[in-house]
């Protein structure tokens, strides 16, 4: 067919024409430097939904006669009802009236023309946003209207590269979460294992210190005077193994009961060590509260098995709450 100088009632598409043929020009001058995607496994089922829509939107105008086509094809045409929606706009109408007539109406053709730029950047677009059900769309009309259309084999490229980029950004989220799923499972696992030797090491400190022998007072013998009776020196008790040790409490407290805090068992396995020193107040009822961290060397390793440890400390009665500070020192 030859060159057609569009008519006055298309003249507002042919002004933006050299805007469509422009954009279309610039992404064909790309270099394509990408690899080439492996073919889809298969038809989706919105790609198989849309196929079917189109089977029979394509049913419904062949059974249009050409007046129709052409009367309806020029209404989606004033109301720029161009390429969409599907089933109702102005080059599925003038395809479906080539189709048939034996004689090409020259302005039906003449808008074809005019309108396959704008259904190449429309095309394109969809792309962008990984609608590939309307590019395929529209790279159908593209290819009803003009069968060697220069635009038709970038398309079509894009479409498959873009299902393919697509597919894999898919897997790669789904084994993202399933690695964030697994992390956050085995971070419960450790806290719980964490919790439980604490718990152990707490039960281990708070039970009381067996009582040391004490030495037999010597028998008197007939032939020596008994011996005068002297006070037995107490014994100190057996230390018990704690992973700190903090000093006596002063200023008449007196402990009931002063578990001393767990080695945390990362620290003991990287053989750590550290220093640990906290304030708290004894209240007059002789429960502890407001324990605050005064340093930790290294910070973060023993700091909360200190401060759990201290809250649980009980003295006897006070007349007046006292603040005491105490360090405690980690030695694997």
């Amino acid at each position: 067919m030859s060159p057609h100088r569009p008519s006055s009632k298309y003249l507002p598409l042919a002004i933006v024409l050299a805007l469509g043929l422009g954009l279309a020009g610039c992404g064909g001058d790309k270099a394509d430097t990408t690899a080439k995607p492996a073919a889809p496994a298969g038809p989706t089922a919105e790609e198989v939904a849309a196929k079917q829509a189109a089977a029979q939107q394509a049913a419904a105008l062949a059974a249009l006669t050409p007046e129709e086509l052409k009367k309806r094809g020029n209404e989606a045409l004033r109301e720029q009802r161009l390429y969409a929606p599907a089933g109702d706009n102005a080059m599925e109408y003038f395809i479906a009236l080539r189709k048939k007539t034996e004689k090409p109406d020259a302005s039906a053709e003449s808008a074809l023309i005019d309108l396959q730029p704008y259904a190449v950047i429309a095309a394109e677009q969809a792309i962008g946003r990984e609608d590939f059900v309307e590019a395929e769309r529209l790279r159908g009309l593209i290819e009803s209207a003009d069968a060697q259309a220069p635009a038709l084999p970038r398309i079509a490229d894009a479409i498959a590269k873009g299902k393919v980029a697509a597919a894999n950004r898919v897997t790669e989220e789904a084994a993202r979460a399933e690695q964030q799923a697994k992390a956050a499972e085995e971070a419960k696992t450790r806290a719980a294992e964490q919790a439980a030797a604490a718990a152990a090491a707490a039960r281990t400190a708070a039970q009381p210190a067996a009582p040391a022998p004490q030495p037999a007072a010597p028998q008197p013998t007939r032939s020596e005077p008994p011996p005068q009776p002297v006070a037995a020196q107490p014994q100190p008790a057996a230390p018990q193994p704690t992973a700190a040790a903090p000093a006596r409490p002063s200023g008449g407290l007196v402990p009931i009961s002063t578990p001393q805090p767990a080695y945390p068992p990362e620290a003991r396995r990287a053989g750590a060590s550290g220093e640990v020193t906290v304030s708290f107040t004894v209240n007059t009822d002789g429960s502890v509260s407001d324990v605050e961290l005064v340093s930790a060397k290294p910070r973060g390793v023993f700091d909360r098995s200190v401060q759990g440890a201290v809250r649980r400390w009980r003295f006897q009665p006070t007349d007046s709450a006292q603040t005491v500070t105490r360090t405690f020192t980690f030695r694997p």
